[in-house]
């Protein structure tokens, strides 16, 4: 597993799927809590929910196939600020939802960690 949308009970969960009210307020409370997690080896926080990474597959798989193509995931992960340059499928892999879910989240832990 990879985490909870929270961190070790420090808060509710980090979701952007509306824009906070108070947005300089919540990027103060999401780096506070990235920091926590670096300094004591909890969970990162996650800013993107499972609900989240589902409406952006169903976004880019418009056929309804099932799959994205590399350069569809590649362009995600753009899209959310994480680096493509290491994405380890061939050309003409075709992407799941099961797969894009898992490697985003790796993706993200890796970038918070750089942090």
């Amino acid at each position: 597993m990879l985490g909870n949308p929270s961190v070790a009970g420090s808060g509710p969960p980090l979701h952007c799927c509306c824009a906070p009210q108070r947005p300089r307020e919540f990027l103060i409370q999401a780096l506070e809590r990235i920091k926590l997690a670096k300094r004591t080896g909890v969970d990162y926080p996650y800013l993107m929910d499972e609900s989240n990474l589902e409406a952006m597959f169903e976004m880019l798989d418009t056929a309804s196939q099932g799959y994205i193509t590399l350069v569809q995931y590649k362009e995600a992960l753009k899209t959310l600020g994480l680096s493509a340059q290491d994405v380890s499928y061939e050309d003409g892999t075709n992407i799941t939802l099961e797969i894009f879910k898992e490697e985003v989240k790796k993706k993200m832990l890796a970038s918070w960690v750089v942090y």
